[in-house]
């Protein structure tokens, strides 16, 4: 009896060691973050510790190889996603818009089975009341709802009866910062969102020292209209 004991202790504790080495391995991210990938990944190795601590005349290898296995296909997918956005779209999921400018979206609700009790009991944990007060929410892929406030300010603005006139050269667009390039590939949606080309944007590219798109690692606009780049293998947060 107290030999099958200590066999349970040391199994308890290697595998302990074990599944903490490899969570550590698997990349620093919290728990309640995990996309649906890694979230699985946690799953089936922690099923794999159960059944090798259940059945102490089951090799420990029986365990180890599988548990192995999914950390080295977790590592590479992780890498190939580095490098690709498909992949990590296809792994990870895209952020979904559900408000904007206190208007939901009841098609992309719909399309991810989200309801408005969700909805409102999200947007009172970030002490937002009323959807019109919203200017975007954001679910992200690990199902968490980022909300973005309207600006008090320029809401006091759009109230007013004065004109703004905006100069044909600055860019009108008043939404989220927007990506225009991701890993060296330009985001057409984005460019047609304000209305600009990619010569336009080449031009801006090589103002910052790049020649070719593939040379920009990630590059994006405010509602300012102010660009964020940053080029591969120099020296980055060079704005316009």
């Amino acid at each position: 009896m107290s030999g099958d004991l200590s066999i349970y202790i040391f199994r308890t504790l290697f595998l302990y060691f074990l599944i903490f080495l490899t969570m550590r391995l698997m990349g620093k991210r919290e728990i309640g973050k995990l996309s649906i990938f890694d979230l699985v990944i946690s799953i089936m190795i922690a099923e794999i510790a159960v059944f090798v601590l259940e059945d102490i005349k089951r090799p420990m290898y029986e365990g180890i190889v599988p548990m192995a296995t999914l950390v080295i296909v977790q590592i590479i997918i992780a890498y190939v996603s580095l490098k690709s956005r498909k992949v990590r779209q296809f792994f990870d999921g895209k952020p979904t818009i559900l408000i904007s400018d206190g208007n939901i979206h009841r098609d992309a609700m719909k399309k991810q089975r989200y309801n408005l009790d969700d909805l409102m009991f999200q947007m009172r944990g970030q002490n937002v009341d009323s959807i019109a007060d919203v200017e975007f929410a954001i679910l992200e892929t690990t199902g968490q709802l980022t909300v973005i406030p309207k600006d008090l300010h320029s809401t006091k603005k759009k109230k007013s009866n004065k004109k703004i006139l905006i100069p044909a050269a600055k860019i009108a667009y008043t939404g989220l910062p927007i990506p225009l390039i991701m890993d060296g590939i330009v985001q057409d949606e984005s460019l047609s969102v304000i209305n600009k080309s990619r010569f336009w944007l080449k031009n801006k590219i090589q103002s910052k020292g790049a020649e070719e798109f593939s040379d920009v690692f990630f590059c994006s606009i405010d509602h300012k209209g102010d660009l964020i780049i940053d080029l591969l293998n120099k020296p980055s947060d060079l704005s316009n």
